[in-house]
């Protein structure tokens, strides 16, 4: 267990809670990555808790389908399957494809200079070949559209699922081909807010999110 993180000590939320979130965002970061064993005793001494919470985490791990007990060998991540990945996928674009509506009829000029700018960010950050840094940057871009829709409601659920999102996210960014077709899709999503034109956003965005699917469940089956 090599990866980086840490605790982040919240004096609003039990013990329990705060390191579910730490090995739950270290999951869907990929700092603890799929099929890594997850050692009672190991995790305890470096968040400097107990086995208990860590063993409650686990636990709640487990039932999100992130952790998977396996036999003789005890808790590890769960592996990236292609079910899972199709499963997200279907709620995410039908929640876009929303958000796309919304943001057609609201987005406010101010709105779109960000956009722009988030898209123009993500081109720069690809040329540093830093997956983490690019992640964010698509990242950003996203939410930046959800703000767009001005429903309070809608932005909470997609950023829920965004967060289950994050570990393909990961996968498809590793893959330069798939860094450069980001570039022309988040290009034809910015200029079809710009005209307002719903259809075309609603287009524009199927194919992002279809053209992630494929080149992620590709990635998937060569790692097999």
């Amino acid at each position: 267990m090599t990866s980086d993180f840490h605790v982040s000590m919240n004096e609003y939320l039990p013990l329990r809670d705060v390191v579910f979130n730490t090995l739950r965002d270290a999951i869907l970061h990929g700092e603890l990555l799929p099929g890594e064993r997850l050692m009672e005793i190991t995790l305890a001494n470096r968040l400097g808790v107990s086995r208990t919470p860590v063993r409650e985490a686990i636990r709640k791990l487990e039932l999100e389908g992130l952790v998977i007990m396996v036999p003789r060998k005890g808790a590890q991540v769960a592996q990236i399957t292609e079910k899972d990945l199709n499963d997200v996928l279907e709620v995410r674009l039908g929640l876009e494809e929303l958000a796309m509506q919304f943001a057609c009829e609201r987005i406010g000029e101010p709105q779109l200079e960000q956009i722009r700018e988030a898209a123009l960010e993500f081109e720069q950050v690809m040329e540093s070949d830093d997956i983490t840094a690019l992640a964010q940057a698509d990242v950003k871009f996203h939410e930046l559209i959800y703000e767009a829709t001005k429903n309070r409601r809608l932005i909470q659920i997609i950023n829920n699922l965004r967060e289950q999102m994050y570990r393909y996210r990961i996968e498809y960014l590793k893959d330069s081909n798939a860094r450069r077709t980001l570039v022309k899709e988040h290009r034809e999503i910015y200029e079809a807010l710009k005209e307002r034109d719903h259809k075309k956003a609603n287009d524009c965005m199927r194919d992002h999110i279809e053209n992630q699917q494929k080149a992620i469940i590709k990635s998937l089956h060569e790692s097999e």
